[in-house]
C-alpha cells in the first residue's frame, strides 16, 4: 500500500512505508514527553505510540497537581484508535496532537478534552543535542523481548494548561522537562502465550533525565535480577549558549546506589556516579518529591494499555488522589519520581530538578527485592 511518506526519500527497505521491517505484531513508534515547574506546582507527561502491526495508534496525556502536597492528585485523558495506513496522518489521537515543528528542536502538544478535566497548548524548545542511547536488546530463551532504538532529549515548555477550569500559563523558562521517542520491539497489547517458563519474570529499569542551569546528565540502567546489566546509559550534555549547540558528552561508568521505601519498590534515596573519559568523576544526590504514576499515560494501566484495541476510537479519562494506598500494588510500581538533584566532584556543585523513573519487577539480589511485586522489607 502507497501512503504519502512513499514521496520522500526516507524508505529503510524494499518495501512501502506503510510495511515494517519486521513482522512482530509488537512493533512500535512511540512520543514520550514530562515536564514540571520550576516550583514543582504543576508536573505534566505526554505519550502517543503507535503499533503499525496491530493496527492500532494511541495517546494520553496526565498532569501531577500540588505534588507534595494534601492536596495532591493526578488527572489523566486516554486515546485510542485504529492505525491509520498513512504515517501522514498518525500525529493525532482523538483530543490528543503532536505535531514536529522543527525536527530535533521543537514539537506541540494540544490536548482538547475540557470533559476529563483537561485541555492544554504546550510547545517543547530543546535545551540539548538529541541523545542516541545504546540500543537496546534483550532476548529471554529464544524469544527477542527487547529489540529498538531510543532518543532522549533535555528541553523547555511554553504555552498554557487547563484543569478543571482553571488555566496555568507557562512562560518561557519556566518549566522544563525531557523527551524521548523510541522504535523498534518491545512488549505492547494483550498478553498472549508464550510457551513453556524459560525464566522468571523480571524487569529492572532506572531512568534519570535531570536538568540543571547550565547542563543536563542523563542516567539510565536495565539490569537482571543478579544485576548484571544489559543496558546502561551516562551523558552530559551542555544548555546551548552563543557559540550553538554542543554534542552530549558520553561517560565512560556509570554507578548508582539506592535505599527503597519500605513496603514499596520505590526509591527512599538515590544517588548517581558518573564517570568520564577524562577528568573526575561526578556525584549527583536525588531527593524524591513526590510520584507520578506512569498509569497515567498507559504503563500498567489494566483498560488503557498501549497497544490494546479498543475501537474505532475511544477517548476516557480517570483520576485519584495521591499519595496512593499501595505503591506496590502492580499497577502502581511503574512511577517517575520528581526529585531535586545536587551535583558534587568534577561537575562542580549545582541543584536542579528532573525524575527518576522506576520500574522492578521480580527479583533484584543487589537491592533486596525478592518475588514479583513485593515491597522491600529492611530484614532482606
Amino acid at each position: 500500500m502507497l501512503t504519502s511518506y512513499d514521496d520522500f526519500p526516507i524508505h529503510q527497505t524494499s518495501h512501502p512505508i506503510a510495511r515494517t521491517a519486521s513482522s512482530d505484531i509488537n512493533h512500535y513508534d512511540r512520543y514520550f514527553f514530562n515536564g514540571y515547574t520550576r516550583d514543582t506546582r504543576l508536573y505534566f507527561a505526554a505519550a502517543m505510540g503507535l503499533y503499525p502491526n496491530r493496527h492500532v495508534a494511541d495517546a494520553a496525556f496526565s498532569v501531577v497537581v500540588d505534588g507534595g502536597t494534601p492536596d495532591a492528585r493526578q488527572i489523566n485523558v486516554h486515546a485510542s484508535r485504529r492505525a491509520p495506513a498513512d504515517r501522514a496522518e498518525a500525529n493525532c489521537v482523538g483530543p490528543i496532537q503532536v505535531e514536529v515543528l522543527d525536527p530535533l528542536n521543537a514539537l506541540r502538544i494540544t490536548v482538547e478534552a475540557p470533559e476529563h478535566g483537561i485541555r492544554a497548548d504546550l510547545t517543547f524548545v530543546r535545551r540539548s543535542a538529541p541523545i542516541e542511547e545504546p540500543h537496546f536488546f534483550h532476548q529471554v530463551g529464544n524469544r527477542v523481548i527487547m529489540d529498538s532504538t531510543r532518543m532522549t532529549q533535555f528541553g523547555g515548555w511554553e504555552g498554557w494548561i487547563e484543569i478543571d477550569g482553571e488555566l496555568t500559563d507557562l512562560e518561557p523558562g519556566e518549566t522544563l522537562g525531557s523527551r524521548d521517542r523510541s522504535w523498534g520491539v518491545r512488549p505492547v497489547g494483550e498478553r498472549g502465550p508464550v510457551g513453556a517458563p524459560v525464566a522468571d519474570p523480571q524487569f529492572y529499569w532506572l531512568w534519570a533525565p535531570i536538568n540543571f542551569e547550565t547542563f543536563s546528565t542523563h542516567f539510565d540502567v536495565n539490569e537482571l535480577s543478579d544485576g548484571k546489566r544489559w543496558h546502561e546509559t551516562g551523558v552530559v550534555t551542555l544548555v546551548p549558549g552563543p557559540g550553538g549547540i554542543e554534542p552530549p558528552e558520553a561517560m565512560r561508568d556509570v554507578d548508582y546506589r539506592v535505599t527503597w521505601r519500605p513496603g514499596t519498590r520505590a526509591a527512599e534515596s538515590f544517588e548517581i556516579d558518573l564517570v568520564p573519559w577524562v577528568g573526575e568523576p561526578s556525584t549527583i544526590v536525588l531527593e524524591p518529591l513526590f510520584d507520578f504514576h506512569m498509569l497515567g499515560i498507559g504503563y500498567t494501566h489494566p483498560d488503557w494499555g498501549h497497544g490494546v484495541w479498543k475501537g474505532e476510537l475511544e477517548v476516557g479519562g480517570d483520576r485519584w488522589d495521591l499519595p496512593v494506598d499501595d505503591l506496590a500494588a502492580p499497577h502502581h510500581v511503574h512511577i517517575q519520581t520528581i526529585v531535586k538533584a545536587t551535583t558534587s566532584g568534577g561537575l562542580g556543585a549545582h541543584e536542579g530538578l528532573g525524575i527518576l523513573e522506576q520500574l522492578a519487577i521480580g527479583r533484584h539480589k543487589p537491592t533486596g527485592l525478592h518475588g514479583i511485586f513485593d515491597g522491600y522489607t529492611s530484614a532482606d
